[in-house]
């Protein structure tokens, strides 16, 4: 689950719901079109531990959307700390909003300085470009591409998701 840029409401809503998952944005300074955001992964993972959460998996997004980094500091070194800094289960690479297009270059990247970590292409995984970006990413958070015509506001379209599914369990055998 995810409760838009507050990983403590994230971790509230697990608990309540019996979510397996959270995916936030749980570290770094940003500028953004939600307003300026500072996060406080500490305060943040002792509620975690707090609330008796410690088995809801954390996949933090390290390039939120529609947000820019505040520090001078490229991905890679923000994926490489964010993993020895905070053990997360899984890192989110992002495109610019919601079903744009995660930057193959920047989810290669990001893959290669952290191999051990499980990293997903966050936005813009579609039918045409799922078999690139899963020869990269471990994974991938999927949502905009199973709407009607694949418009985020739209319903989901049970059809488009069983096309999506075939391809990638084709991709998988």
């Amino acid at each position: 689950v995810n409760v838009l840029w507050d990983p403590v409401a994230s971790f509230d809503l697990a608990m309540a719901t019996d979510a397996k998952f959270i995916r936030e944005i749980f570290t770094g300074a940003y500028a953004s079109d939600f307003g300026v955001w500072d996060t406080n992964v500490g305060e943040t993972i002792r509620h975690q531990h707090r609330i008796g959460a410690g088995h809801v998996k954390t996949l933090f997004n390290i390039v939120p959307e529609a947000a820019v980094y505040l520090g001078n500091r490229d991905v890679c070194s923000i994926a490489k700390s964010t993993v020895f800094n905070n053990n997360p289960d899984a890192l989110c690479v992002s495109g610019l909003t919601a079903g744009a297009r995660t930057d193959s270059a920047i989810l290669k990247r990001v893959k290669e300085t952290v191999p051990d970590t499980v990293v997903l292409a966050n936005t813009g995984v579609c039918l045409e470009n799922v078999e690139e970006q899963l020869c990269i990413a471990d994974g991938c958070v999927t949502a905009t591409t199973f709407k009607k015509d694949g418009v985020f506001a739209n319903f989901v379209d049970q059809a488009r998701v069983a096309k999506f599914m075939e391809k990638v369990r084709h991709i998988r055998q």
